[in-house]
């Protein structure tokens, strides 16, 4: 019998953690638990899990910065699950690694359609392209990006937008098309999840202060140059 993936899950409300721990178990999955940001950042060292499920909230550290912990050595899947839900706080904490961002009251099968959705991001590819442009080598079936000879760091849904448009060089993808191919349908009108992995993906791979790779077309879209 092979092993259930493990998921962390961070909340100090114990009835959502119950409530969680539930819904995963169902889905196919295993919940390892914590009541705080610190015990999270733990469990998460000991025992890497394949993705997190991190409450905004919490006693000790919140969950954006919990996020930018885990960034710092993990490409795990990231979905923040609070009852917050001012576009500031979503932007936030996409800007800080997460790849999804849950509101509460949360339906069990939109939340576990959305982890499996990033964990798919998070898997690798094969026999897609590799590519050097101008000091920037992308090799999609490898997952590496470098800038300069020198290897970025990516979260999964970073690298899935990338990829998307790395295939699509030189075309105009629409806002909905890439909402729609990399976060799914029931994100195609969610801008604001979209600029904000762009902002990141720019900051990572582009020279400072210039839009060389990733072009915007205002108000239609962006396209990844092919020259």
């Amino acid at each position: 019998m092979s092993e259930r993936p493990r998921i962390l899950v961070c909340d100090d409300e114990p009835q959502i953690v119950r409530a969680l721990r539930v819904i995963l178990r169902d889905a196919g999955f295993e919940a390892l638990t914590a009541a705080s940001g610190q015990e999270a950042l733990d469990r998460a060292a000991v025992r890497p899990p394949e993705a997190a499920i991190l409450d905004l909230m919490l006693p000790d550290i919140d969950g954006i910065e919990v996020t930018r912990r885990l960034r710092e050595w993990s490409e795990m899947p990231i979905v923040v699950l609070s009852a917050v839900g001012e576009e500031d706080r979503k932007v936030e904490a996409l800007a800080a690694g997460a790849d999804d961002y849950v509101t509460k009251p949360f339906g069990p099968r939109e939340l576990v359609a959305r982890l499996q959705a990033a964990l798919r991001r998070a898997r690798p590819e094969s026999e897609e392209p590799a590519i050097s442009l101008d000091g920037l080598e992308i090799d999609l079936a490898a997952r590496i990006v470098r800038r300069d000879g020198t290897d970025i760091h990516l979260t999964p849904t970073e690298f899935d937008l990338l990829r998307v448009l790395v295939r699509n060089r030189g075309r105009l993808m629409t806002h909905r098309a890439l909402l729609v191919e990399v976060w799914g349908i029931e994100y195609e009108d969610d801008l604001q999840v979209l600029r904000a992995h762009i902002a990141n993906l720019r900051r990572k791979i582009e020279p400072p202060g210039e839009h060389v790779f990733i072009r915007t077309d205002p108000g239609v879209g962006y396209r990844f140059t092919s020259t």
